[in-house]
């Protein structure tokens, strides 16, 4: 499913960067090296999204639809195993529904990830029924 707000736009792309950020390549907007970008730069801003449409890893819905040159896509439910979300502390890559079920923790090192994220899953993850 292709999502309306995160339609692709042509930006300036000077702040594009590419950062390896335990062993996964982040693009985004002036990323830092725990994948925070322009967009999200708080503390607890530290995770990564490995879109569906690309499979690229991306800090937020906001650097895809910046620099990805297409419209984003959701994963479906069926697909909520899959690896895709990468924790910037520590590195490990949670599936949708690790993600999801985390309470803004991340399981391996413990790292606080942003409450307010959730405010975005439609962007990311089919949410027609609650986990």
């Amino acid at each position: 499913m292709v999502m309306g707000p995160t339609k692709a736009r042509k930006v300036d792309q000077s702040r594009a960067v590419t950062v390896m950020i335990h062993g996964a390549e982040v693009i985004g907007i002036d990323v830092d090296e725990k994948s925070r970008c322009a967009h999200y730069r708080s503390e607890c801003d530290i995770i990564a999204i490995k879109f569906k449409c690309c499979g690229q890893w991306f800090p937020c819905y906001e650097c895809h639809a910046e620099l990805a040159g297409h419209p984003a896509m959701v994963w479906p439910r069926n697909e909520f195993d899959t690896h895709a979300v990468l924790c910037g502390a520590c590195g490990q890559q949670l599936t949708i529904r690790e993600y999801r079920q985390c309470g803004s923790t991340c399981p391996h090192c413990r790292e606080k990830f942003n409450p307010r994220c959730a405010e975005h899953y439609h962007l990311y993850f089919e949410s027609r029924d609650i986990d």
